[in-house]
């Protein structure tokens, strides 16, 4: 399968986490980076455009820091201008039937943080709530994020780590070695089989 990821970091320059994750996966065959800061900074965003690419891919892939429990806000800008009526959804809108859809997410919060008894509250994947509306209202399928927690606190070799589960999830996915039924019922993906364990980086 074709991996699109649309990536957005309105401060790419000083993210250490998004720059490895982004090295680690752009030379992979088969996957698409966009940069949407890059290609839109005054958030003109090119519907057809971004239709076209859209249509090429078969996973599409939000990657952003945790803003707000949301992304950066030109990821809103894209949804509100390239998912159209008519042809993402309502009638006739099924250009993205069966695609899927997942997002690749930096936290400050470390994992105990985002968790019922933590100091948010819930588990991230509950906070993703309107990107996965939005996909089943597309007709697409919606897979749990892959997490990247504690970013303030993670040494070197955790940050490697991320990147290596980061390359083995999208192998995986185009590889079609993902149990997809099962991905779908966790909260994060950074739990399958064949993504190496992150130690916490609580301190």
């Amino acid at each position: 399968m074709k991996v699109l990821v649309l990536f957005a970091h309105p401060a790419f320059e000083r993210s250490r986490v998004h720059a490895k994750l982004i090295r680690a996966v752009k030379q992979l065959p088969g996957v698409t980076l966009r940069d949407l800061y890059e290609i839109y900074p005054d958030f003109d965003v090119h519907p057809d455009t971004e239709q076209k690419v859209l249509k090429e891919h078969d996973v599409i892939i939000f990657q952003h820091p945790f803003y707000w429990y949301s992304g950066p806000a030109l990821i809103k800008q894209w949804m509100d201008l390239v998912l159209e009526h008519g042809w993402a959804y309502g009638k006739d809108g099924n250009e993205l039937k069966g695609k899927y859809m997942l997002q690749v997410i930096s936290t400050g919060g470390n994992e105990g943080a985002y968790s019922p008894e933590g100091h948010h509250g819930h588990v991230v994947k509950q906070f993703m709530l309107p990107f996965e509306q939005s996909a089943r209202l597309c007709h697409m399928h919606y897979l749990p994020p892959f997490v990247v927690h504690g970013t303030n606190q993670l040494s070197e070799q955790q940050l490697d780590q991320y990147a290596q589960g980061y390359t083995q999830l999208l192998q995986a996915i185009q590889a079609g070695q993902l149990d997809l039924q099962r991905a779908q019922q966790l909260q994060e993906l950074n739990s399958l089989t064949g993504i190496p364990q992150i130690t916490s980086a609580s301190k």
